[in-house]
């Protein structure tokens, strides 16, 4: 088999070495894509991204997890009186056609 992928890859005109030589040339770069970090492919960056963002989300639900604890958030008081309400007037008697 190994022999068959060799005599396909021989170039015409060439030595049949050069078809082992391109057949190990495509195994080692196979075998790199095999072994290649995944940073390579952009992978870790994304896991950084990720990973920033979950510290973000911890970092929040522990100052929420603090707020909560110590007890609940009352409004301040009002500094001013609400202003009075304001008077309606009576409703105007409606006026029959003659």
């Amino acid at each position: 088999m190994f022999q068959q992928w060799a005599a396909a890859l021989t170039i015409p005109g060439l030595p049949e070495w050069t078809g082992i030589a391109a057949l190990v040339v495509l195994l080692f770069f196979g075998l790199c894509l095999l072994v290649m970090p995944f940073s390579v492919f952009g992978v870790k960056g994304r896991l950084d991204a990720i990973e920033g963002q979950l510290d973000e989300l911890r970092a929040e639900v522990r100052a929420l997890a603090a707020r909560l604890h110590d007890g609940p958030i009352r409004p301040p008081p009002p500094d001013e009186a609400p202003p009075p309400p304001i008077p309606q007037a009576p409703p105007a008697a409606r006026a029959e056609p003659k």
